[in-house]
């Protein structure tokens, strides 16, 4: 004999989005935003959502209970030094502080000295003292590993930011497939070059950073594979500060005068942008380079960039606040482990 289904449970398969928004009496609209952890919510409105939820049993209570705490500390990390890009982001951080912390997220950003791996393990260690989760960029490093997998020992989740790092107990990586990034640079400077026979260089940060070793990877893989007249003759690194590449984009320029393109592959891009400027070759050299900024928006304009790879920081930001919230509620994180997507900006399309 079938056992007489209780109303809990009955309750439970008919409960949808609508009987929520009825129950906590606010809109599907404000529902779905909670739900979905996205902003624009205030706290006890976050509140009345969830337990209204977990009441109709649409979300588990665990989920319900973590999303109705007090805001979670979370550490964002982000390299000091001239990256605008970098700089915007950790800007844009905390012009929505008080948003996130309507959503459950208190973010506190502290920029530690860049291409620095003691540095940055030291600044994970203490600031796993006092917050519940960490956001860094990493640096490929055993003193970060290490440094990550005994924060993790400890229950304390991180998230990588735009580089990742190989066999590490992190919980997420927010960035773009690098390696592919890569390849789509070199896809776009053969394209602006042509058929003709050429050379082209890189300037990257640093290739202590494994987004930039990855981007390299991809840029000369796709050049060999498909496009063999174009020569790489050679890669620099300059730091991300603008000064350093504006010196190597000099030298570069010396030493080839028939450069026919240039790969900037992390930050500094207002240093090489000036430095074909002051070369009188910003309409004859091929420049693509990451991260759509003030100064390389200039540079579409002005035409001394051709094309700007970017991920998107709003995206990243409300990626960010979604994972923490996730692991926060004990729900999965799949959805947070994809590659950002890439965006291609050119003069035409600039937002």
């Amino acid at each position: 004999m079938l056992d007489k289904p209780t109303p809990s449970s009955m309750q439970d398969k008919r409960s949808t989005i609508v009987d929520v928004a009825r129950q906590a009496g606010v809109s599907t609209a404000t529902v779905d935003r909670v739900l979905n952890g996205r902003q624009g919510v205030r706290a006890p409105t976050i509140q009345r959502v969830m337990r209204a939820a977990a009441e109709l049993g649409y979300v588990e209570e665990s989920s319900a209970a973590a999303s109705m705490q007090a805001p979670a500390n979370i550490s964002i990390l982000l390299p000091s030094g001239t990256n605008r890009y970098l700089g915007h982001l950790g800007r844009l951080i905390v012009e929505q502080s008080e948003a996130l912390q309507e959503q459950g997220i208190k973010p506190t950003v502290d920029y530690i000295k860049s291409f620095n791996p003691e540095a940055l393990a030291q600044a994970l260690q203490r600031h796993g003292r006092s917050a519940y989760g960490i956001a860094f960029m990493a640096l490929e490093h055993p003193a970060v590993r290490e440094a990550v997998n005994r924060l993790a020992e400890k229950g304390i989740p991180t998230v990588t930011l735009i580089s990742d790092i190989a066999n590490a107990q992190r919980a997420a990586f927010l960035g773009l497939d690098n390696r592919s990034a890569g390849r789509l640079a070199g896809y776009l400077i053969a394209r602006f070059v042509g058929e003709r026979p050429a050379k082209v260089a890189m300037i990257a940060g640093s290739l202590s950073y494994r987004a930039h070793e990855e981007r390299e990877m991809g840029f000369l893989h796709v050049l060999k594979e498909s496009h063999p007249h174009i020569e790489v003759v050679g890669i620099r690194e300059g730091q991300d500060d603008e000064a350093m590449n504006y010196r190597q984009m000099r030298m570069l320029l010396s030493q080839h005068p028939d450069l026919a393109g240039i790969y900037n592959i992390g930050g500094g891009a207002s240093g090489v942008g000036k430095a074909l400027k002051d070369a009188r070759r910003e309409h004859s050299l091929v420049f693509v380079g990451h991260g759509l900024t003030p100064d390389t928006r200039s540079f579409l304009m002005d035409g001394t960039m051709d094309a700007v790879i970017t991920q998107n920081p709003k995206e990243t930001i409300r990626r960010l606040a979604g994972t923490f919230l996730n692991l926060r509620g004990g729900k999965s994180i799949a959805n947070d482990a994809e590659p950002m997507r890439s965006d291609v900006i050119f003069r035409e399309n600039l937002p």
